[in-house]
């Protein structure tokens, strides 16, 4: 298809999605949960969600795998068939049946998706967009139906100077927002918030600021590059074939944790994830500590997302979000007819 035909294309969804979905304030809008300061207190008229309770407690904390300053905890659970064969945005975006734009009047906390393919798609909460008028991260897990038609897409900006068109669609150049980032998404920071952490993490990773402040640009720097290139091809980090998700520490503290419905699922999505905590190690030197307390502390979290209580609520895709606050974390997973497809703890 010609550039001219694409162009008037997106526009044309664009006009959909301006018909068919009012733009909603995402980035003003108060979280289920509450503010980020009433996180660690259960959400009033909160509940434990049965089916995640019993997943997470089904998880084996296995073998550890260690490069430098990280340490991962590969987690596993009781295989089950699959419900769902699911394809992940960068496949998705690969094959072509995958169309993320602005909308016709293009704001900053809202874009349009249209899944135009036979397999659902999962798009995961820190995804990096590049593209449109601005660079975006994506708020939340969306899970696509089939030929879902237009939809709309929570985003906040993550490149503050630039509000003019670059290419026609949104890409994905399997970026993942790094842990801190992450969990400013999930305690449901405002946009504003989201531009300090930019800030702060140019700040730490770039020798010069990049002249639209964006975010990708941390990626795109080589030396950063190259760290991250070099931590993805280390041999230990690659997960083993039976394996959900993982637990990663890097210079000794938590950074994070994710799982997923499949092996299969995980595996594919586990380099951009991998790629993001590797940010964390460029930061520091300092050992990854003790493997015995860390493999007591994936553990303490497991059981205590088994037993959080917190709230469920919709979104644009199928299925159902339960978030949900921990002592010294919060979660949040998907779920589709009763099964988890994807958790987080951060």
């Amino acid at each position: 298809m010609d550039s001219g035909r694409r162009r008037l294309l997106l526009q044309a969804l664009g006009a959909v999605g301006a018909i068919r979905f009012p733009v909603r304030a995402w980035a003003e809008r108060r979280r289920v949960l509450g503010e980020a300061s009433d996180l660690r207190q259960a959400p009033s008229g909160g509940e434990r969600d049965g089916d995640l309770s019993r997943w997470l407690l089904s998880m084996r904390v296995g073998a550890a795998a260690a490069h430098g300053s990280l340490l991962a905890f590969w987690l596993a659970g009781k295989d089950q068939p699959a419900k769902l064969d699911i394809i992940t945005l960068d496949e998705a975006r690969k094959s072509g049946t995958l169309v993320i734009a602005e909308r016709a009047q293009a704001t900053v906390p809202e874009l349009i998706v249209d899944n135009r393919g036979k397999v659902p798609v999962l798009l995961l909460a820190g995804e990096i967009l590049v593209g449109g008028k601005q660079n975006r991260v994506l708020i939340e897990d969306l899970l696509l139906p089939p030929l879902s038609g237009v939809r709309p897409l929570g985003v906040y900006c993550v490149e503050q100077g630039r509000w003019n068109e670059g290419s026609l669609e949104f890409l994905s150049k399997g970026s993942f927002a790094q842990p801190q980032l992450r969990s400013k998404l999930l305690e449901g920071a405002g946009q504003r918030q989201v531009w300090d952490s930019v800030a702060q993490a140019s700040r730490q990773y770039l020798a010069a600021p990049s002249p639209t402040q964006s975010y990708q640009a941390i990626y795109d720097d080589p030396r950063i590059r190259a760290r991250a290139d070099e931590v993805e091809r280390a041999a230990t980090l690659r997960p083993p074939a039976s394996v959900h998700g993982a637990a990663v520490f890097v210079g000794g503290t938590f950074s994070g944790l994710d799982l997923f419905d499949s092996p299969g699922l995980f595996a594919r999505e586990w380099p951009k994830l991998l790629r993001a905590h590797a940010l964390e190690t460029y930061l520091t030197n300092a050992p990854a500590g003790s493997e015995s307390a860390h493999r007591t502390h994936v553990h303490e979290l497991l059981t205590q997302a088994a037993g959080a209580s917190g709230a469920h609520h919709g979104n644009a895709g199928i299925g159902r979000l339960f978030e949900f606050p921990l002592r010294t974390a919060r979660g949040s997973a998907l779920l589709f007819e009763g099964r988890p497809i994807h958790a987080a703890i951060l």
